[in-house]
């Protein structure tokens, strides 16, 4: 199996990954603060909006490599994915201080994380079983 939505939404993180980091430099550059934070809130804030991404990102694949690898692709899945995608740049800005973006970021992540793991636990327990073109019941003995 591909994991075409996994793949597909790794690569749209890493690019995410990059553009924070590269958000964290510029602002370590206007303020001359090469190590640390210096003190210096806008230093704080882009280098906690870059590490709560890598907080939770990886859970965030992991859980959607591991749904999509047993019940397959759907528009759910996808859904979620994006979601979860916007939610993180929003996030970014948001720690910025933009508006409510912070907000909608954090419970956009927070509800798709409890979400796909509500279904991962779905799929664990279900007994069913996603063969790669249909489901089958097993019957628990």
């Amino acid at each position: 199996m591909k994991l075409e939505i996994t793949l597909i939404i790794a690569a749209a993180a890493a690019l995410i990954n990059i553009w924070l980091a590269i958000r964290v430099g510029r602002v370590r550059t206007s303020e001359k603060v090469s190590v640390g934070d210096g003190g210096n809130e806008m230093v704080v804030r882009r280098m906690r909006a870059h590490a709560n991404f890598v907080e939770y990102t990886p859970f965030f694949l992991i859980l959607l490599a591991l749904v999509e690898l047993a019940w397959g692709s759907n528009v759910w899945l996808w859904g979620a994915a994006i979601i979860f995608i916007l939610g993180r740049i929003a996030h970014g800005f948001g720690m910025d201080g933009i508006g409510k973006l912070r907000m909608v970021g954090t419970m956009s992540t927070l509800l798709i994380l409890l979400g796909l793991s509500i279904y991962a636990l779905f799929i664990a327990y279900s007994g069913t079983v996603f063969t790669g073109i249909e489901t089958t019941t097993t019957l628990a003995g």
